[in-house]
């Protein structure tokens, strides 16, 4: 697999069919990914966090579709292989953030794989969204889909994909 690198997307606080939570479930399966395979990892944070309660923040992500800012954002990616591509299901895809973090960035000969954190919506369109963001990526189509509220406990399920 080469030197990977995990860009990542996570949101505490009121999750859909998890509740409050101190940490994103997608952080917990992006920890996963990590020590299973040693990856650098760099989480997309907004640039205006959330709103902790779900409604209101699902409300704020829609708004944010194609202009989200994010606090830092990476500029070379040239010393990965692999790169992991991980967000909760916002509208169908990954979180506007994870958007922003793509943009501009050459992925010319990467390995992309994509997981998504859901309760229901699987990976949506987030593979093919990460494809047209990711040009000249070898993106895997099939990617990895957990559901939140299994997120804690889906280390297995992380091992065996890889």
């Amino acid at each position: 697999m080469g030197k990977s690198l995990i860009i990542y997307f996570s949101r505490a606080d009121e999750n859909y069919a998890v509740g409050y939570i101190e940490k994103g479930n997608t952080e917990y399966v992006a920890e996963f990914v990590q020590e299973l395979t040693g990856a650098d990892m760099f989480k997309v944070e907004p640039a205006i966090p959330y709103a902790k309660d779900y409604n209101t923040c699902i409300k704020e992500a829609k708004q944010r579709i194609g202009n989200a800012p994010i606090k830092e954002k990476l500029t070379d990616i040239s010393d990965y292989d692999t790169v992991f591509i991980m967000s909760p299901i916002y509208w169908g895809t990954y979180a506007p953030e994870v958007e922003t973090a793509l943009e501009g960035l050459d992925f010319s000969n990467k390995t992309i794989r994509v997981i998504s954190t859901h309760e229901g919506s699987g990976l949506a369109s987030m593979p093919s969204d990460v494809k047209k963001m990711c040009m000249g990526a070898n993106v895997d189509m099939k990617g990895l889909a957990i559901k939140g509220s299994q997120a804690k406990n889906s280390k297995q399920k992380v091992a065996d994909w890889l």
